[in-house]
Parts: structure tokens; C-alpha cells; sequence
């Protein structure tokens, strides 16, 4: 398998994976079927239009949260590449990765989107979405670290916990 396999496969596994299970925490915190939340997304591209397009704006927010997650897997990876502490400390890193997601996905992204909700930030819902962000932060850290080696990290994958 070539250098470049080795890193491409970890990065698109921890973003389609991260990607998937972000929609359906989203389902779950707001209680919404997967083709509103993905609509939600896709309004963020088409604004109200996303939400009265049915299954197409449901498609385009699929695409669009796979990219955004690939995306924040790559990122993750190459930071690891440079920073082998990211490597070695993928929980601590992916949860703190994960919070980083949390607030510029809520304070630079959505609000520079064409989405056409406000966002009401409640406790217990920015803890919930807290949450879910810190899940994906450890999955795409992850995987990251596994893209970072070259895919050889996946050996012991929770060894790497303790130390």
C-alpha cells in the first residue's frame, strides 16, 4: 500500500464515521428526523430553500457534512504529522480537538452560513452538542493519529490511553 494510501484511507474512515454518528447525535439532541437535520445542514449552503427541496437538500447535507468532517480529519492528521504529542495523546487531543470543532463550527461557521435559524443557546443544549463534538473529536483523533503514522497506529489502538 503506498504513503499516500496509508494516510487517505484513516482520513476518510474517521470522517464519514465522525460525519455519520454527528447527524445522528444531532437527530437525537433535537429530536428530528435525519432528513430535517440533514436539510439543516444544506441550508447553511441553500438557506430556506434547503428545507422545502426534500430529499436533494437532504443529499447536499450529507455531502456537505462528509466534506466538512474529511476535512476536519485532515486537518487533525496533519497537525499530528507535526506535533507527535497529538499521536501519543490521541484521547486527551481528541477530546480537546473536539471543543475546538464545538466553538468554530458555533461561533464562525453557522453564524457566516445562509442558515436561516438563529441558534438558542440553552445549557443543556450546548452541553448535549458539547458532548456529541467531543465523541466526534475522539473519533477523527483516532483515526488521525492511524493517517499520521501512515496507518500503522491501528496495532493497539487504546494503549496509547494510559501513556
Amino acid at each position: 500500500m503506498t504513503q499516500a494510501r496509508r494516510y487517505v484511507r484513516p482520513v476518510l474512515l474517521g470522517g464519514f464515521i465522525a460525519g455519520s454518528i454527528d447527524v445522528g447525535a444531532a437527530c437525537l439532541i433535537n429530536k428530528l428526523p435525519p432528513l430535517t437535520i440533514l436539510q439543516a445542514i444544506a441550508s447553511g449552503v441553500l438557506g430556506k430553500l434547503a428545507f422545502h427541496s426534500g430529499l436533494p437538500a437532504a443529499v447536499l447535507g450529507l455531502v456537505l457534512q462528509w466534506a466538512m468532517s474529511i476535512l476536519i480529519a485532515v486537518i487533525f492528521a496533519a497537525a499530528a504529522q507535526r506535533l507527535a504529542i497529538l499521536m501519543r495523546r490521541w484521547v486527551v487531543s481528541g477530546l480537546g480537538y473536539g471543543v475546538a470543532v464545538y466553538f468554530v463550527m458555533n461561533f464562525v461557521v453557522v453564524p457566516l452560513s445562509a442558515a436561516p435559524f438563529a441558534r438558542k443557546f440553552t445549557l443543556l443544549k450546548s452541553i448535549e452538542d458539547l458532548l456529541a463534538m467531543l465523541l466526534f473529536g475522539l473519533i477523527i483523533a483516532y483515526f488521525g493519529r492511524q493517517a499520521a503514522a501512515g496507518g500503522t497506529a491501528s496495532s493497539e489502538p487504546l494503549k496509547s490511553i494510559a501513556t
